[in-house]
């Protein structure tokens, strides 16, 4: 998994509550087996007409977004099934950091344990950010974990909290199996201690 230490980009806005995770990745994309490739299906069903051209009403198509790495969003972002395809597809898109006032509680998980960052700010912090974005093409911020903390240029600044284990995995890059392989040398030890003796080989 990729550390999250700081990241600096650009600021898409997706003004919708309760976003599902079938919006987020729709079921009929599930059938990949690998974690990448994800990203050309996001939002799917929103970005594109029939026909696969794409749906110039919605926002994240306009130009002025393209490379975004930072999603400001609404409330309950990542509701519904608790596929952890959603923040694979996100990851797969650019997206670093997701910025909400609330997230479902399984995809909140499956972001820390994929590498991607979700921000709880309040309803107002996120309106702010909504209305600055809107009005300035190109913003961009930083999201910064190691101090916790949100800023832009124009010297908007936002403070925020994760949970102090959550935070030093995702800075150093550790996903589940990661965390497990800093034991390793006691795993071995204790396997090497715990192992009966294999019986022989018999011709």
């Amino acid at each position: 998994m990729e550390p999250f230490d700081r990241v600096r980009g650009l600021v898409a806005p997706l003004d919708l509550p309760n976003v599902d995770t079938d919006q987020i990745i729709p079921k009929q994309f599930l059938k990949r087996i690998e974690r990448t490739g994800f990203g050309q299906f996001l939002f799917y069903d929103w970005r594109f007409l029939e026909g696969k051209a794409l749906n110039p009403e919605f926002e994240l198509n306009q130009e002025r977004y393209r490379g975004a790495s930072i999603l400001v969003t609404r409330a309950n972002f990542g509701c519904g099934s608790s596929r952890e395809h959603a923040p694979w597809s996100l990851l797969d898109y650019g997206f670093r950091c997701i910025i909400a006032p609330s997230f479902a509680d399984i995809f909140f998980n499956n972001c820390f344990k994929n590498g991607l960052l979700p921000v709880r700010l309040s309803e107002e912090q996120v309106e702010a950010i909504i209305q600055r974005v809107r009005v300035s093409p190109g913003f961009q911020m930083t999201v910064d974990l190691q101090e916790e903390q949100i800023q832009a240029e124009d010297g908007m600044s936002y403070d925020f909290q994760v949970d102090p284990f959550r935070r030093r995995c995702l800075l150093n890059g550790w996903d589940d199996i990661g965390l497990t392989l800093q034991h390793e040398d006691l795993i071995s030890q204790f396997e090497s201690r715990s192992a009966p003796p294999l019986p022989p080989i018999s011709a």
